[in-house]
Protein backbone atom coordinates (compact mmCIF):
# COMPACT_ATOMS: atom_id res chain seq x y z
CA UNK A 1 0.00 0.00 0.00
CA UNK A 2 1.40 3.09 -0.94
CA UNK A 3 1.77 6.22 1.26
CA UNK A 4 0.90 8.51 -1.61
CA UNK A 5 -1.99 6.72 -2.48
CA UNK A 6 -3.47 5.08 0.56
CA UNK A 7 -6.82 2.91 0.45
CA UNK A 8 -9.90 5.11 1.17
CA UNK A 9 -12.40 3.60 3.77
CA UNK A 10 -16.13 4.71 4.59
CA UNK A 11 -17.71 3.50 7.68
CA UNK A 12 -21.59 4.29 9.00
CA UNK A 13 -21.80 3.94 12.66
CA UNK A 14 -17.88 5.21 13.23
CA UNK A 15 -18.59 6.44 16.31
CA UNK A 16 -20.22 3.54 18.01
CA UNK A 17 -18.52 0.83 20.05
CA UNK A 18 -17.73 -1.41 16.50
CA UNK A 19 -16.98 1.75 14.25
CA UNK A 20 -14.29 3.29 16.95
CA UNK A 21 -12.41 0.26 16.74
CA UNK A 22 -12.21 -0.31 13.25
CA UNK A 23 -11.23 3.10 12.38
CA UNK A 24 -8.35 2.82 14.94
CA UNK A 25 -7.07 -0.58 12.88
CA UNK A 26 -7.44 0.86 10.14
CA UNK A 27 -5.68 4.05 10.52
CA UNK A 28 -3.31 1.53 11.67
CA UNK A 29 -2.92 -0.26 8.56
CA UNK A 30 -2.35 3.31 6.37
CA UNK A 31 -5.99 4.02 5.31
CA UNK A 32 -7.79 6.79 5.05
CA UNK A 33 -10.55 7.03 6.74
CA UNK A 34 -14.46 8.63 6.47
CA UNK A 35 -16.83 8.24 8.84
CA UNK A 36 -21.06 9.20 8.59
CA UNK A 37 -21.77 11.50 11.79
CA UNK A 38 -25.09 11.83 12.65
CA UNK A 39 -25.88 15.35 13.89
CA UNK A 40 -27.30 15.82 17.18
CA UNK A 41 -27.37 18.90 19.82
CA UNK A 42 -24.77 16.90 21.80
CA UNK A 43 -21.76 15.48 20.77
CA UNK A 44 -21.45 11.89 20.47
CA UNK A 45 -17.80 11.29 19.22
CA UNK A 46 -16.42 9.92 23.02
CA UNK A 47 -15.05 6.77 21.37
CA UNK A 48 -13.31 8.40 18.65
CA UNK A 49 -11.89 11.33 20.21
CA UNK A 50 -8.59 9.91 20.87
CA UNK A 51 -8.43 9.83 17.09
CA UNK A 52 -8.83 13.54 15.83
CA UNK A 53 -6.49 15.21 14.27
CA UNK A 54 -5.98 19.21 13.92
CA UNK A 55 -7.27 19.67 10.26
CA UNK A 56 -4.90 22.17 9.39
CA UNK A 57 -2.41 19.64 9.79
CA UNK A 58 -0.84 18.27 7.23
CA UNK A 59 -1.87 13.88 5.78
CA UNK A 60 -4.79 13.93 8.04
CA UNK A 61 -6.05 10.53 7.64
CA UNK A 62 -9.60 10.61 9.68
CA UNK A 63 -12.26 12.75 8.31
CA UNK A 64 -15.91 13.04 9.63
CA UNK A 65 -19.53 14.01 7.04
CA UNK A 66 -22.78 14.52 8.89
CA UNK A 67 -25.53 12.73 7.31
CA UNK A 68 -27.84 9.96 8.23
CA UNK A 69 -29.13 6.56 6.79
CA UNK A 70 -32.34 7.70 6.15
CA UNK A 71 -31.26 10.35 3.80
CA UNK A 72 -30.59 8.17 0.03
CA UNK A 73 -29.52 11.69 -1.79
CA UNK A 74 -27.11 12.25 1.22
CA UNK A 75 -25.06 8.88 0.95
CA UNK A 76 -25.09 8.89 -2.50
CA UNK A 77 -23.27 12.59 -2.63
CA UNK A 78 -20.81 11.04 -0.08
CA UNK A 79 -20.49 8.01 -1.81
CA UNK A 80 -19.75 9.94 -5.27
CA UNK A 81 -17.38 12.30 -3.36
CA UNK A 82 -15.38 10.24 -1.38
CA UNK A 83 -15.07 7.33 -3.92
CA UNK A 84 -14.24 4.67 -1.29
CA UNK A 85 -12.69 1.69 -1.92
CA UNK A 86 -14.32 -0.51 0.90
CA UNK A 87 -17.41 0.12 2.57
CA UNK A 88 -18.62 -0.89 6.16
CA UNK A 89 -21.90 -0.35 6.84
CA UNK A 90 -21.97 -0.45 11.12
CA UNK A 91 -24.88 1.94 11.49
CA UNK A 92 -28.05 1.00 13.06
CA UNK A 93 -30.64 1.34 15.84
CA UNK A 94 -29.20 -1.46 17.33
CA UNK A 95 -31.14 -1.85 21.06
CA UNK A 96 -33.42 -4.96 20.30
CA UNK A 97 -35.22 -4.56 22.82
CA UNK A 98 -36.14 -0.96 22.03
CA UNK A 99 -36.92 -1.85 18.55
CA UNK A 100 -39.98 -2.93 20.34
CA UNK A 101 -40.80 0.06 20.74
CA UNK A 102 -40.14 2.05 17.87
CA UNK A 103 -40.54 -0.72 15.20
CA UNK A 104 -41.25 1.17 12.36
CA UNK A 105 -37.73 3.64 12.68
CA UNK A 106 -35.66 0.58 13.51
CA UNK A 107 -36.90 -1.10 9.66
CA UNK A 108 -36.69 2.35 8.27
CA UNK A 109 -33.05 3.11 9.86
CA UNK A 110 -31.82 -0.44 9.55
CA UNK A 111 -33.38 -1.94 6.50
CA UNK A 112 -33.69 0.84 3.66
CA UNK A 113 -30.68 2.44 5.09
CA UNK A 114 -29.17 -0.38 3.59
CA UNK A 115 -31.18 -0.10 0.48
CA UNK A 116 -30.10 3.13 0.04
CA UNK A 117 -26.27 2.58 0.90
CA UNK A 118 -26.23 -0.38 -1.27
CA UNK A 119 -28.09 1.22 -4.51
CA UNK A 120 -25.61 4.45 -3.97
CA UNK A 121 -22.73 1.74 -4.59
CA UNK A 122 -23.92 0.56 -7.65
CA UNK A 123 -25.10 3.26 -9.02
CA UNK A 124 -21.58 4.93 -8.67
CA UNK A 125 -19.84 2.39 -10.92
CA UNK A 126 -17.24 2.59 -8.24
CA UNK A 127 -15.58 -1.11 -7.72
CA UNK A 128 -15.80 -0.39 -3.42
CA UNK A 129 -15.83 -3.61 -1.85
CA UNK A 130 -18.82 -3.56 1.01
CA UNK A 131 -19.12 -4.90 4.75
CA UNK A 132 -22.89 -5.10 5.87
CA UNK A 133 -23.22 -5.77 9.51
CA UNK A 134 -25.38 -8.85 9.77
CA UNK A 135 -26.53 -10.34 13.26
CA UNK A 136 -27.13 -13.38 15.03
CA UNK A 137 -29.97 -11.95 16.27
CA UNK A 138 -31.36 -13.14 12.66
CA UNK A 139 -31.20 -16.47 14.02
CA UNK A 140 -33.75 -15.99 16.63
CA UNK A 141 -35.67 -18.97 18.05
CA UNK A 142 -32.88 -20.98 17.00
CA UNK A 143 -33.46 -24.22 14.25
CA UNK A 144 -30.06 -25.84 15.26
CA UNK A 145 -26.58 -25.65 18.08
CA UNK A 146 -24.77 -24.07 17.31
CA UNK A 147 -25.26 -21.40 14.65
CA UNK A 148 -23.07 -21.48 11.35
CA UNK A 149 -23.49 -19.42 8.09
CA UNK A 150 -25.88 -22.36 6.53
CA UNK A 151 -28.65 -22.28 9.53
CA UNK A 152 -31.57 -20.52 8.93
CA UNK A 153 -32.95 -17.71 10.29
CA UNK A 154 -36.08 -17.30 12.43
CA UNK A 155 -36.27 -13.66 13.46
CA UNK A 156 -37.84 -12.72 17.02
CA UNK A 157 -37.64 -9.18 16.96
CA UNK A 158 -38.15 -6.01 14.64
CA UNK A 159 -34.11 -5.45 14.60
CA UNK A 160 -33.46 -8.58 13.65
CA UNK A 161 -36.13 -8.90 11.40
CA UNK A 162 -34.75 -5.68 9.72
CA UNK A 163 -30.95 -6.85 9.90
CA UNK A 164 -32.92 -9.94 7.87
CA UNK A 165 -33.85 -7.54 5.16
CA UNK A 166 -30.11 -6.11 4.80
CA UNK A 167 -29.25 -9.95 4.41
CA UNK A 168 -31.08 -10.63 2.21
CA UNK A 169 -30.60 -7.00 0.04
CA UNK A 170 -26.51 -7.72 0.42
CA UNK A 171 -27.00 -11.40 -1.47
CA UNK A 172 -29.06 -9.71 -4.19
CA UNK A 173 -26.81 -7.22 -5.10
CA UNK A 174 -24.33 -9.52 -4.98
CA UNK A 175 -25.96 -11.82 -7.26
CA UNK A 176 -27.68 -9.25 -9.64
CA UNK A 177 -25.21 -6.85 -10.25
CA UNK A 178 -21.91 -8.32 -9.17
CA UNK A 179 -21.13 -6.01 -6.22
CA UNK A 180 -18.53 -7.29 -4.06
CA UNK A 181 -20.49 -7.59 -0.57
CA UNK A 182 -20.38 -9.66 2.52
CA UNK A 183 -22.65 -10.60 5.36
CA UNK A 184 -20.71 -10.72 8.44
CA UNK A 185 -22.51 -12.60 11.15
CA UNK A 186 -21.34 -11.40 14.48
CA UNK A 187 -22.64 -12.76 17.68
CA UNK A 188 -22.13 -10.58 20.52
CA UNK A 189 -19.25 -8.77 20.86
CA UNK A 190 -18.30 -6.17 23.56
CA UNK A 191 -16.02 -3.60 25.13
CA UNK A 192 -15.24 -1.43 27.55
CA UNK A 193 -16.76 1.20 24.53
CA UNK A 194 -20.19 -0.45 24.64
CA UNK A 195 -23.87 1.52 25.39
CA UNK A 196 -24.22 1.81 28.63
CA UNK A 197 -28.30 0.17 28.06
CA UNK A 198 -26.76 -3.12 26.57
CA UNK A 199 -26.89 -5.67 29.14
CA UNK A 200 -22.89 -6.45 30.02
CA UNK A 201 -21.97 -2.53 30.32
CA UNK A 202 -25.26 -1.93 32.46
CA UNK A 203 -23.84 -4.22 34.78
CA UNK A 204 -19.86 -3.50 34.92
CA UNK A 205 -20.77 0.48 34.92
CA UNK A 206 -23.16 -0.14 38.09
CA UNK A 207 -21.07 -2.23 39.86
CA UNK A 208 -18.53 0.77 39.15
CA UNK A 209 -20.81 3.16 40.46
CA UNK A 210 -22.07 1.10 43.50
CA UNK A 211 -18.63 0.30 44.59
CA UNK A 212 -18.45 4.46 44.43
CA UNK A 213 -21.56 4.97 46.72
CA UNK A 214 -22.99 6.28 43.45
CA UNK A 215 -25.60 3.77 43.03
CA UNK A 216 -27.25 1.18 45.15
CA UNK A 217 -28.89 -1.72 43.09
CA UNK A 218 -28.58 -2.49 38.68
CA UNK A 219 -31.87 -3.91 37.36
CA UNK A 220 -32.11 -6.25 35.14
CA UNK A 221 -34.56 -8.76 32.82
CA UNK A 222 -33.72 -11.67 31.62
CA UNK A 223 -31.04 -13.47 33.59
CA UNK A 224 -30.94 -16.57 31.80
CA UNK A 225 -30.62 -15.31 28.20
CA UNK A 226 -27.53 -17.31 26.84
CA UNK A 227 -25.38 -15.48 24.60
CA UNK A 228 -21.82 -15.95 22.51
CA UNK A 229 -19.65 -12.47 23.90
CA UNK A 230 -16.55 -11.92 22.67
CA UNK A 231 -13.81 -9.05 22.30
CA UNK A 232 -15.08 -6.03 19.82
CA UNK A 233 -11.96 -5.29 19.25
CA UNK A 234 -10.75 -8.42 17.47
CA UNK A 235 -14.46 -9.04 15.93
CA UNK A 236 -13.26 -5.52 13.51
CA UNK A 237 -10.32 -7.54 12.43
CA UNK A 238 -12.36 -10.23 11.14
CA UNK A 239 -14.87 -7.66 9.24
CA UNK A 240 -11.60 -5.98 7.34
CA UNK A 241 -10.49 -9.74 6.48
CA UNK A 242 -13.59 -10.31 5.08
CA UNK A 243 -13.23 -7.65 2.56
CA UNK A 244 -9.33 -8.82 1.51
CA UNK A 245 -10.78 -12.39 -0.10
CA UNK A 246 -10.57 -13.24 -3.66
CA UNK A 247 -14.72 -13.46 -3.44
CA UNK A 248 -17.02 -12.18 -1.53
CA UNK A 249 -18.89 -14.23 0.64
CA UNK A 250 -20.82 -14.48 3.86
CA UNK A 251 -19.04 -15.03 7.68
CA UNK A 252 -19.86 -15.85 11.22
CA UNK A 253 -17.51 -14.74 13.52
CA UNK A 254 -18.12 -15.91 17.54
CA UNK A 255 -16.30 -17.18 20.34
CA UNK A 256 -18.46 -21.25 19.95
CA UNK A 257 -19.16 -20.52 24.38
CA UNK A 258 -22.24 -19.24 25.39
CA UNK A 259 -23.08 -18.08 29.05
CA UNK A 260 -26.20 -16.72 30.70
CA UNK A 261 -26.54 -12.99 31.50
CA UNK A 262 -26.51 -14.56 35.49
CA UNK A 263 -22.94 -15.57 35.10
CA UNK A 264 -21.58 -12.62 33.55
CA UNK A 265 -23.57 -11.06 36.72
CA UNK A 266 -21.96 -13.74 39.09
CA UNK A 267 -18.27 -13.05 37.65
CA UNK A 268 -18.32 -9.56 38.66
CA UNK A 269 -19.70 -10.10 41.68
CA UNK A 270 -16.83 -12.37 42.44
CA UNK A 271 -14.58 -9.90 41.02
CA UNK A 272 -15.05 -7.13 43.23
CA UNK A 273 -16.79 -8.99 46.30
CA UNK A 274 -20.86 -8.02 46.03
CA UNK A 275 -23.31 -10.31 47.19
CA UNK A 276 -25.99 -10.26 43.89
CA UNK A 277 -29.09 -10.71 46.27
CA UNK A 278 -27.98 -7.45 47.53
CA UNK A 279 -27.12 -5.41 44.86
CA UNK A 280 -29.61 -6.97 41.65
CA UNK A 281 -33.41 -6.63 41.24
CA UNK A 282 -35.30 -7.79 38.60
CA UNK A 283 -37.54 -5.25 36.72
CA UNK A 284 -40.28 -6.62 33.92
CA UNK A 285 -39.67 -4.00 31.97
CA UNK A 286 -36.15 -5.02 30.69
CA UNK A 287 -38.11 -8.81 29.57
CA UNK A 288 -38.47 -8.46 25.70
CA UNK A 289 -41.89 -9.01 24.20
CA UNK A 290 -40.28 -12.29 22.55
CA UNK A 291 -36.77 -13.76 23.74
CA UNK A 292 -33.96 -15.17 22.18
CA UNK A 293 -33.18 -18.24 24.34
CA UNK A 294 -29.69 -19.51 23.10
CA UNK A 295 -26.96 -17.83 21.13
CA UNK A 296 -23.80 -19.79 19.70
CA UNK A 297 -21.83 -19.75 16.99
CA UNK A 298 -19.57 -21.54 14.94
CA UNK A 299 -16.67 -19.78 13.57
CA UNK A 300 -15.05 -22.41 11.99
CA UNK A 301 -15.16 -21.14 8.47
CA UNK A 302 -13.99 -17.54 9.45
CA UNK A 303 -11.07 -19.70 11.40
CA UNK A 304 -10.21 -21.76 8.24
CA UNK A 305 -10.86 -19.36 5.24
CA UNK A 306 -9.71 -15.70 6.64
CA UNK A 307 -7.28 -17.12 9.33
CA UNK A 308 -9.58 -15.63 12.55
CA UNK A 309 -10.08 -16.67 15.76
CA UNK A 310 -11.08 -15.05 19.12
CA UNK A 311 -8.18 -14.51 21.62
CA UNK A 312 -10.07 -13.42 24.86
CA UNK A 313 -11.91 -15.44 26.86
CA UNK A 314 -15.22 -14.78 28.80
CA UNK A 315 -13.44 -14.26 32.04
CA UNK A 316 -11.10 -11.93 30.44
CA UNK A 317 -13.59 -9.57 28.90
CA UNK A 318 -14.99 -9.49 31.64
CA UNK A 319 -12.63 -8.33 33.58
CA UNK A 320 -11.40 -5.96 31.50
CA UNK A 321 -15.00 -4.04 31.18
CA UNK A 322 -15.19 -4.13 35.06
CA UNK A 323 -11.47 -2.78 35.43
CA UNK A 324 -12.31 0.62 32.89
CA UNK A 325 -15.81 1.30 34.84
CA UNK A 326 -13.96 1.13 37.96
CA UNK A 327 -11.29 3.74 36.70
CA UNK A 328 -14.08 6.12 34.97
CA UNK A 329 -15.39 6.42 38.41
CA UNK A 330 -12.05 7.62 39.93
CA UNK A 331 -11.27 4.16 41.66
CA UNK A 332 -8.36 2.06 41.30
CA UNK A 333 -8.72 -1.43 39.48
CA UNK A 334 -5.90 -2.82 41.12
CA UNK A 335 -7.99 -2.72 44.61
CA UNK A 336 -9.37 -5.44 43.04
CA UNK A 337 -7.38 -7.58 41.88
CA UNK A 338 -8.24 -5.86 38.18
CA UNK A 339 -5.50 -4.79 36.15
CA UNK A 340 -6.42 -0.75 34.06
CA UNK A 341 -7.55 -0.80 30.83
CA UNK A 342 -5.41 -0.47 28.10
CA UNK A 343 -8.48 1.27 26.10
CA UNK A 344 -7.70 5.00 25.04
CA UNK A 345 -11.28 6.07 24.39
CA UNK A 346 -13.00 4.85 27.85
CA UNK A 347 -14.93 8.18 29.16
CA UNK A 348 -17.66 7.70 31.15
CA UNK A 349 -20.58 9.14 29.78
CA UNK A 350 -19.26 9.74 26.50
CA UNK A 351 -19.59 6.23 25.74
Amino acid sequence: MSSATPRKAFITGITGQDGSYLAELLLGKGYEVHGLVRRTSMFNTGRIIHLFQDPHEKEVRLHLHYGDMLDAAGLSGLINKIRPDEVYHLAAQSHVRVSFEIPSYTCEVVGMGTASLLEAIHQSGLQARYYQASSSEMYGAVAEVPQTERTPFRPRSPYAAAKLMSYWLVNTYREAYGLYAVNGILFNHESPRRGETFVTRKITRAFANILAGRQEKVYLGNLEAKRDWGYAAEYVEGMWRMLQQEKPDDYVLATGETHTVREFLDECCRLVDLDPEKVVAIDPRYFRAAEVDLLLGDPSKAKRELGWEPKTSFSALVRLMLAADIAAVGLDPRRYGLEPSPDKAVVLGAV
